[in-house]
This record gives structure tokens, sequence and C-alpha cells, in this order.
């Protein structure tokens, strides 16, 4: 037998029972050390993805609750781009836009003596398309004029109206009116780039 082991077993049962209580613990700590501990970090991880998927799961549930909803707001926010862009058109209908503005005063019995269309003023996105209108005809076919415009599906404002030269024709309040016509368009996107391009004065 070893001599080390044949001298442990001669000691008193006390000091035995010591040497066997610090194996024990020795063992005891590194099954801690070595196997719990990982375990219990590995553990620790995984119950924290455990809970970020439970939220990620709960707020997909959330989303495709409110899909109906979502979807929704999506087509009314189309809808409504498509009214804009009805009321503001692009550069290639301007040209319509204003021969509907001339066709409208011809309608209601008005003469175009002046229909002059000035530089464009850009803004942000869009740009103001103003025109020297002068017209001339009675109150009456004035007042059509206008409303005529006001119904049109674009946007079109009439302001600096001057009514000169009024006199009774025939039994008829006859005018000349001078008045500035705006209508908008929509900036295309190279335009946009092309401004923001032009250093600010």
């Amino acid at each position: 037998m070893d001599p080390r082991v044949e001298k442990v077993l001669k000691l008193p049962n006390k000091q035995k029972i010591a040497i066997l209580v610090a194996v024990l613990l020795i063992e005891a700590v590194v099954l801690v050390w070595f196997l719990y501990m990982p375990k219990q970090k590995q553990l620790t991880q995984l119950r924290a993805e455990q809970v970020k998927l439970y939220a990620e799961v709960e707020e997909k549930t959330r989303i495709a609750n409110n899909l109906p909803k979502l979807q929704k707001e999506y087509n009314d926010l189309n809808l409504e781009l498509e009214k804009a862009l009805t009321e503001l058109p692009n550069s290639k209908e301007i040209p319509s836009l204003l021969t509907s503005i001339t066709a409208n005063g011809k309608g209601a019995g008005l003469d175009f003596l002046v229909f002059k269309p000035k530089p464009e003023v850009k803004k942000d996105f869009y740009a103001e398309v103003p025109v020297d209108i002068t017209i001339y005809g009675s109150y009456y076919s004035v007042a059509n004029f206008f409303a005529a415009v006001a119904n049109l599906p674009r946007i079109v404002n009439i302001a600096n109206v001057d009514f000169a030269e009024v006199k009774n024709v025939n039994n008829r309040m006859m005018t000349k009116v001078n008045c500035l016509a705006t209508t908008f368009r929509f900036l295309g996107k190279e335009e946009i780039k092309d401004d923001t391009k032009k250093p600010k004065k």
C-alpha cells in the first residue's frame, strides 16, 4: 500500500473527516465553477433571447392584427395623393389647363384682350404658374367666368382683380377686367435636384 495512504489511514477520525470534507468541497467548487456557472450563464442568455423573441412575436402579431387598418390608411393616402395630383398638374398639362381657362371665359361671353403667361415661381416641391389676363364683357359674364374657374378640377387662384372702363352698352354694364390667374404644378424630381444645386443668394 502507498505509504501516504497508510499515513492518512492512521490519522484520527476527526482529521480523516476534515480531509474528506475538504476534498468534497474542492470537488463541489470545481463542479460549480467549470460546469454549473457556464450552464447558468448560457441559461441566462437563452432566457434573455427568449424574452426578446416573445417581444418580437408580440410586435409582429400586433402589426398583423392592425394590417387591415394600415391597408385602409395606405389606400386613403393613395386616394389623397391622386386628388392632389389632379389639383396640381404636371408641366405637360399646363397648356391644356390654360386652354380650358380661355374656353371657360369665351363660354361665359367674354373677349380676351390679354392672356400673357409670366415666368414660373418655384417653391419647395411645386411651381406657381402666373398668367396676366385682361377680359372684356358684362358683369354677369365676368361673374360666370370666375365661378367656372373656381369649379375647375385644378387649383386656379384669381387675384389682383381690377375693374376698368365700366360703361353702359345697350342697357348692359360692360367692363374691362385686369387680373392675375395663378395655377400650380408639381416639380419633377430632376427640377427639385437642379434647384437644390443652385447656390443660395
